[in-house]
């Protein structure tokens, strides 16, 4: 009887395990899908990969002009801010290219150097800009990141999603799919040494 029973809460762990790995893979599957359709292809779409060092030929601060949150947002979600123009010297080519913050900042304002994100407070916007060109000013040399392959004229000062970041965010799924076969593994062992004893 008591055979019986250690033999039942012995099916009963080993189902729990067995749904617990088989739940962290599904998991993981999912966390790669997801990454795959959202990080991937900002990643693979960026020309911007070959890092150089820029030097800073004037950064100056425009007229105001509206910030564009969101495509097709209302005009109350629309407010003004300085544009910020920094131009550099390309140490790659020897060229005098505009400088942007990232990929999205391209996108977003051509125009602008910095596009602020949603605020209402513009005094602390204006702060920050000022700050920022400040700090070009004072800090004349910095890494930067070009396209190689000369499609894109201008440069970036930091990639949305480097080789790095690419791969700490793989790092995650990866260890969970890692760890729910390795549970798998386990509980399918344990329930074949199982079996080859009670046929011995």
């Amino acid at each position: 009887m008591l055979g019986k029973k250690l033999v039942t809460a012995q099916k009963r762990g080993e189902t729990r395990a067995l749904c617990l790995g088989l739940g962290m893979v599904a998991c993981s599957m999912m966390m790669y899908f997801f990454i795959g359709i959202t990080i991937v292809p900002f990643y693979t779409k960026s020309v911007w990969t070959t890092e150089t060092v820029c030097k800073v030929l004037k950064a100056n601060i425009k007229d105001q002009v509206p910030c564009p949150n969101n495509e097709g947002s209302a005009d109350e979600d629309v407010f003004p801010y300085p544009c910020l123009q920094v131009w550099v010297n390309l140490t790659a080519s020897g060229q005098e290219v505009m400088l942007y913050q990232t990929e999205d900042t391209l996108e977003r304002n051509p125009k602008c150097s910095y596009v602020p994100g949603k605020s209402e407070n513009s005094k602390e916007v204006k702060a920050r800009i000022e700050t920022i060109a400040n700090n070009f000013k004072k800090y004349q040399t910095f890494p930067c990141y070009y396209d190689p392959g000369g499609m894109q004229t201008n440069v970036i000062l930091s990639r949305l999603y480097p080789p790095k970041g690419l791969l700490f965010a793989f790092l995650w799924p990866t260890l969970m799919f890692t760890g729910g076969c390795l549970i798998i593994f386990l509980v399918k062992i344990s329930q074949y040494v199982s079996v080859l004893s009670a046929w011995q």
